[in-house]
């Protein structure tokens, strides 16, 4: 098999060919075989390899009944948060539930309002009361005025207690158990 030869950048004299004799420019030949001088390659010193020094590794420790206990409190806590989680997702559907029901009773009792007002006619029962006698309008001094244009006041008395002392404390107390045989 023949092997490629592999050509990374664009030379124009590559096809040309020097054997040519005809009215072109020909390619003259030294007259003289003067030796070229030679082109060393330059070679670098060579570097010494870099080599990772060998770390002793540390044979595996017991483990610490420190951490087990720390690993042992986390998963604790953590039970204990998913289970707060559930209890707080159950109170938050029930709390739903009852502000549904409180919106329906809501609604139910302005229903049973209005159906209470349009049982009892006023007017009717104070015809009813009045024909019968057994209620009657009042009369002109029967009539109070009462006079709200004043600020209310109120007057508070407190009880004065007496002081006690150790000997009627500890009597008190023995009077309330006895009260109770």
């Amino acid at each position: 098999m023949a092997e490629a030869v592999k050509r990374s950048s664009y030379d124009p004299y590559r096809n040309i060919s020097y054997a040519y004799d005809g009215a072109a420019a020909r390619v003259l030949e030294p007259e003289v075989a003067q030796p070229r001088p030679r082109t060393r390659t330059h070679t670098r010193p060579r570097q010494e390899e870099l080599t990772r020094p060998r770390v002793a590794t540390r044979e595996a420790g017991k483990v610490s009944l420190f951490a087990v206990g720390g690993f042992a409190a986390v998963a604790v806590l953590a039970v204990c948060i998913l289970l707060s989680y559930v209890q707080l997702s159950s109170i938050s559907h029930e709390m739903v539930q009852l502000s549904n029901d409180l919106v329906a009773l809501h609604s139910e009792e302005a229903t049973l309002r209005a159906r209470y007002e349009l049982a009892y006619d006023l007017r009717s029962i104070e015809t009813t009361m009045t024909a019968d006698g057994s209620m009657g309008r009042p009369q002109t001094g029967q009539i109070v005025y009462v006079d709200m244009t004043e600020p209310d006041s109120v007057t508070v008395y407190e009880r004065t207690q007496e002081k006690s002392t150790f000997t009627q404390g500890i009597k008190e107390i023995v009077n309330n158990i006895l009260t109770y045989f």
